[in-house]
């Protein structure tokens, strides 16, 4: 399975044997002696490299996840070798460091101070693909999400949306904006293929309501938001708690007329285990 990602990787033969620090020789006689118990050319190789079949590209992704699962249990049983707990690999939306996260972490520290923990900011799809994957063993991010695995979830609360706006746009008395000129301004937002339920939710409700809204800008992260906010760009919705986080240029405002606006959903998801798991211990801290 290296011997496959490793050519796939490099382009060619010659690069991959480098890279893996075999003969190339040899390499070629492990590609040859698994492309013929496969019954199948994994790749096409010409004098400029090799390049992955159909076949290939069918299994490159499952190989990776493999060998991700693998190299995860390795480091598992070399911690327990060593005399460490061993690692929790934590997957985040930004939304989750607001309040959720540094509570979890603290408890998460003081109960169980020999494991280690790895923090991955990640979007929604990056966390499933990852959580497919095995290379996180935790997600925080908003539901709902399809995953093709057996998992838990565990649903952490919910945060309305208040309005990101540019800092010099002038107030009105009651320190409000309307849907109105929200729609006016156009929205920032998460790609379609982040969060796409609320997303879809989100534009439906502000149509609901009366209003032709688009998305005009696109941005995977919320500080890359309201980079684009403080730009003026456009204006956005996000989660309340996101009040925590100063950006220069940036004000934050309730919405008026938002009582029908979605809630940003939190939510954790991990692997379900015939066994108990670090995952496990951190959903029971998140859970209280």
């Amino acid at each position: 399975m290296r011997c496959v990602v490793a050519i796939a990787e490099a382009g060619s033969l010659t690069r991959a044997a480098e890279r893996l620090g075999l003969a190339q020789p040899a390499l070629t006689q492990t590609l040859n002696r698994l492309e013929r118990e496969i019954g199948a050319k994994l790749f096409a190789r010409t004098r400029r490299g090799a390049a992955l079949t159909q076949a290939g590209l069918a299994i490159i992704d499952d190989l990776r996840a493999s060998l991700a699962h693998g190299d995860a249990a390795t480091e598992r049983a070399r911690a327990m070798g060593a005399g460490r707990a061993g690692r929790l690999t934590i997957g985040f939306v930004t939304h989750a460091i607001y309040e959720v996260l540094p509570r979890a972490l603290r408890r998460l520290r003081a109960e169980h101070p020999q494991i280690d923990v790895v923090l991955c900011e990640m979007s929604n799809a990056e966390q499933v693909d990852a959580l497919e994957g095995g290379r996180i063993d935790i997600a925080l991010l908003h539901p709902p999400v399809s995953v093709n695995a057996k998992v838990n979830e565990l649903r952490l609360g919910e945060d309305p949306m208040v309005a990101a706006l540019p800092a010099a746009h002038k107030l009105a008395a009651d320190g409000c904006v309307a849907l109105a000129e929200i729609a006016q301004q156009g929205l920032v937002w998460f790609p379609e293929q982040q969060i796409p339920a609320l997303r879809t939710q989100l534009l439906g409700a502000i149509r609901r309501a009366g209003h032709d809204v688009k998305v005009v800008q696109d941005a995977n992260r919320t500080l890359t938001v309201l980079a684009c906010v403080a730009a003026g760009l456009g204006w956005s919705l996000l989660p309340r708690s996101v009040r925590a986080l100063r950006h220069e240029g940036v004000r934050y405002a309730d919405v008026r007329d938002g009582t029908g606006l979605p809630s940003f959903e939190l939510a954790a998801m991990w692997l379900a285990r015939s066994r108990p798991t670090f995952a496990d211990a951190f959903a029971t801290i998140l859970r209280t």
